[in-house]
């Protein structure tokens, strides 16, 4: 199976030399690689020192570079779509230009550049392939997508469809307002298909997540947060690479003060991310460009690991059954790593558990067996979100306990009688 690398980090904490330096490793490792970027932003070329196109270019031994045409993979999967929005805009009288800025899906040319990955995975052709992701706020949002859009078409466009077949006729020969037909619903399908590839490929057992930084206060908390949302979306993160650390080594007077400062910082690093490793590059005068440099770079950074191994064989999330006073009740366990119960927020909505962390959220179909029972609590324990169901007919309201850690973000409950509703519930026992 191909193996998938993806590295993001803030912006300049040098993400672009890591993904390269990494490919370049692999490839002199004898492993058919290709490094490819989904930042708009994009700077392969400039690392490698040489013309990269929008298909892959070879240019040493094994090692492949592609700059993705974005625009194209977008207009390709979003097309049929965006022809029908701009139809019904122009028959309200929007103007055209703007017609053609509403149309445009916010996010959705980075989203499908990684169909280009997954095409790349299905061909057979790679042992590795190494994605250049764009500064983690973007990152964030990229990943996020799929699991937003795929809710989005299941409750919107198939009710919007199922309506349409019927009342077309009518409606057609009632407005003016073009209807979508069936190559709008057809292409709705296939983008819905190919966002569900996406996720399944970058959350699946092959590919993994790299976190960039450099020792700095507020690049770490960044990194941390990343963390946490990662693994909120179910996306596997499997090191952190600490760039441009200051050799303690011949070190001034006024050099040494940094130095001392960093490695307060990566001790701090080495406490938050454990058991994950922990890669240091050194600071170097001028970044490393060309392939003899990035290889040299790649070899002292990861020194004797394996980049290339796979990740934990953790799953993003897993259910337990016990048999306990209740009768047969399961435990949903999802890992959220370095989440604090102050920015953490659980609700239940009919089949679906909806998890909120800071400002992103997670919208989770529940499997059967728990969509038909009630939750009876929730805990955040060592980085892990517990959420216990019992069924229907012995759960019991459970007081709140304002003291828990978790009384004031965790919600659920719902009467199966009755519309969905929330209400807090305090720390399961």
């Amino acid at each position: 199976m191909t193996r998938v690398l993806l590295y993001t980090g803030k912006g300049g904490v040098g993400k672009t030399t890591s993904a390269a330096g990494t490919a370049t490793l692999a490839a002199l490792r004898g492993l058919r690689t290709l490094v490819l970027s989904t930042d708009a932003s994009h700077s392969l070329s400039d690392a490698f020192d040489s013309e990269v196109g929008q298909e892959p270019t070879e240019i040493d031994d094994l090692l492949f570079v592609q700059q993705i045409d974005a625009q194209r993979r977008f207009e390709r999967s979003w097309g049929d779509i965006q022809a029908y929005l701009r139809s019904v805009l122009h028959m309200v009288g929007v103007d055209p230009i703007e017609a053609e800025e509403l149309t445009v899906l916010p996010g959705a040319e980075e989203v499908l550049a990684l169909l280009e990955v997954r095409d790349h995975v299905r061909s057979g052709r790679w042992d590795v392939i190494v994605v250049d992701c764009a500064p983690t706020a973007e990152t964030l949002r990229l990943l996020a997508l799929p699991d937003a859009l795929n809710w989005y078409m299941e409750r919107i466009f198939n009710a919007e469809r199922k309506v349409m077949r019927t009342f077309r006729p009518f409606l057609s020969r009632s407005s003016s307002i073009p209807m979508p037909d069936d190559t709008v619903f057809d292409a709705l399908r296939r983008l819905q298909s190919d966002l569900a590839d996406i996720k399944a490929l970058l959350a699946g057992p092959d590919a993994s997540v790299r976190l960039v930084l450099t020792p700095e206060a507020v690049v770490v908390a960044e990194a941390r947060r990343s963390l946490t949302r990662l693994s909120l979306y179910g996306y596997r993160v499997d090191g952190v690479i600490a760039n441009r650390v200051f050799p303690a080594a011949g070190a001034d007077t006024w050099r040494r003060q940094w130095v001392a400062a960093q490695r307060g910082i990566l001790e701090e690093v080495a406490d938050s991310f454990r058991p994950l490793p922990i890669w240091e590059s050194p600071y170097r005068v001028c970044e490393p460009v060309g392939v003899e440099e990035l290889a040299a770079f790649a070899v002292e950074m990861y020194g004797g690991d394996d980049p290339f191994a796979r990740a934990t064989e953790e799953t993003s999330l897993w259910v337990d059954r016990h048999i306990d006073t209740d009768g047969r009740t399961y435990t949903l366990t999802m890992p959220l790593p370095l989440a604090s119960a102050s920015e953490l927020e659980l609700a239940r909505h009919g089949d679906e558990l909806i998890i909120t962390v800071g400002s992103y959220r997670r919208v989770l179909p529940l499997p059967a067996a728990l969509a038909r029972g009630v939750v009876a609590g929730a805990r955040l324990d060592d980085g892990r979100l517990q959420v216990r169901f019992s069924p229907r007919e012995v759960a019991r309201p459970l007081p709140v306990e304002t003291a828990s850690e978790l009384a004031q973000g965790l919600t659920a409950e719902y009467n199966a009688q009755q519309e969905p509703r929330e209400a807090a519930i305090g720390e399961g026992r």
